[in-house]
C-alpha cells in the first residue's frame, strides 16, 4: 500500500513538471512569434498569440489547482514542498510573460498599420535576442534544477535593462527630430517596456530555482556562488 501512495504522489509530482513545461512551451511560441513579426514589421503573428494567451490561463489554473491538491493532501516538506511552493510561484510570473506578448501582439497591430520606421533600431534586436535566450535558459534550468544556468538568467537581466534604457533614450531624440512618426516610436516604446519585464520575470523564474536547489530565499539579496549553500 505504502509503494502504491508513493507511486501515485511520484506520479502527481511528474504530471505537475509536465504541465509547467508545456505551459512554458506555450509562452515560448508567443514571445518567439512577435519577436519575428517586429523583426518583420508584419503583424500575421499577432492573433495566434492572443489566441494563445487564452491556454497559457487555463493551464495556470490547472497548476495551481494540482499543486493546491498536493499540498492538502499530500503534506509535502522539504524539497518537495520547495518544487510545489517554486512552481506556484513560476506559473504567476510565466502567465505575466503571456500576458506581456499579448500586450506586444496588439501594438504589432497597430505599428503594422503606420509606415514602417526608416532606421533598424539594434537596442530593440538586442533584447528580443535576449529576453527569448533568458526564458528558454530559465524553462531548462526549472526542469533541471540546473542552479548555474539560473544564476545565468539572473545576472543576464542587466543587460536587458540596459538596452532598454539606450532604446528610450534615442527614441525620445528621434521623436523630436521626426515628429511624424510619433505613434510609431511611441508604440514601440511600449513594446520595449514589455520586453524589459519579460525580462523581469524569467529573472524572477531564475530565483525560484535557487530557491529549489538551496532552500534559499535570493530576492533582494547577493546570490554567491553555485556551492555557497
Amino acid at each position: 500500500m505504502r509503494e502504491h501512495i508513493s507511486g501515485q504522489y511520484d506520479a502527481e509530482l511528474d504530471e505537475l513538471r509536465a504541465m509547467v513545461t508545456e505551459m512554458g512551451g506555450l509562452v515560448e511560441r508567443q514571445l518567439s512569434a512577435v519577436c519575428e513579426g517586429l523583426a518583420t514589421w508584419n503583424a500575421d503573428p499577432a492573433e495566434p498569440v492572443i489566441a494563445l494567451d487564452k491556454a497559457v490561463n487555463r493551464l495556470e489554473v490547472r497548476i495551481d489547482d494540482a499543486c493546491t491538491h498536493i499540498i492538502a493532501k499530500r503534506q509535502p516538506t522539504a524539497s518537495d514542498l520547495r518544487l510545489v511552493m517554486s512552481i506556484v510561484k513560476a506559473i504567476t510570473d510565466l502567465e505575466r510573460i503571456g500576458d506581456e506578448t499579448t500586450r506586444i501582439a496588439k501594438m504589432l497591430e497597430t505599428l503594422c498599420a503606420l509606415p514602417p520606421l526608416r532606421d533598424p533600431l539594434p537596442e530593440l534586436t538586442e533584447m528580443m535576442t535576449r529576453v527569448q535566450s533568458m526564458l528558454a535558459d530559465a524553462l531548462n534550468a526549472f526542469v533541471r534544477v540546473d542552479e548555474a544556468r539560473a544564476l545565468d538568467v539572473i545576472t543576464r537581466d542587466r543587460s536587458v535593462d540596459r538596452a532598454y534604457q539606450a532604446l528610450v533614450e534615442r527614441l525620445l531624440g528621434e521623436m523630436e527630430a521626426h515628429p511624424a512618426q510619433l505613434r510609431s516610436y511611441h508604440n514601440v516604446i511600449w513594446c520595449a517596456r514589455s520586453f524589459e519585464r519579460i525580462g523581469d520575470h524569467a529573472k524572477n523564474v531564475g530565483e525560484y530555482i535557487i530557491y529549489l536547489a538551496r532552500g534559499q530565499d535570493v530576492r533582494h539579496q547577493g546570490l554567491g556562488a553555485p556551492s555557497d549553500r
